[in-house]
């Protein structure tokens, strides 16, 4: 099965701003992010089936590329930042953020979810997904789940994951 996995464009929020979970609305730059991913996205068309995160800069892009009736799956969040949620990186006062930033791939934000709990949401939904008759399905998510699903399928290993990080509103591809 081919997986087109699309990230959501440029959030709401000013930039350097800790979020996840956060349910923040797309920039104002959304239309032509958005044309731009519709365009990629048309050249991996027909796609049986679309699924999306919950979260509204994901639905918002899965209706826009014709997919309003996207199947929604909270597995499909983003990592939940905690107590760090909607505040700027270098505001954050919290001891333990020096920490996560020397072991982000280990480490939970305080409150919040560690990249392995993130991981194995992912690949609990990428698993049941497999078993589906899908030839080809589209899902709208995060950078986070997208990074997951690369790491699942091999296409990078956990020391480079982050430098794969797709950009707002890109494309990757991978096979179930």
């Amino acid at each position: 099965m081919k997986v087109i996995l699309v990230r959501h464009t440029t959030p709401d929020v000013p930039r350097g701003t800790c979020y996840g979970w956060s349910d923040m609305d797309v920039a104002p730059s959304f239309m032509a992010e958005a044309s731009d991913t519709l365009i990629q996205l048309t050249k991996h068309f027909p796609i049986d089936k679309a699924f999306t995160s919950p979260l509204k800069r994901a639905r918002k892009l899965a209706e826009f590329c014709g997919f309003p009736d996207a199947e929604q799956d909270a597995r499909l969040k983003e990592m939940n930042m905690g107590d760090w949620e909607m505040q700027p990186y270098d505001k954050i006062k919290d001891p333990a953020l020096q920490a996560w930033y020397k072991d982000y791939m280990h480490l939970p934000a305080t409150g919040g979810e560690s990249f392995p709990i993130l991981y194995a949401r992912v690949v609990e939904f990428l698993g049941e997904l497999k078993c589906k008759p899908f030839k080809r399905v589209a899902i709208f998510a995060h950078g986070g789940p997208i990074v997951c699903a690369g790491l699942y399928t091999g296409l990078f290993k956990e020391e480079e994951a982050f430098r794969h990080l797709v950009p707002y509103g890109g494309i990757q591809i991978i096979e179930l």
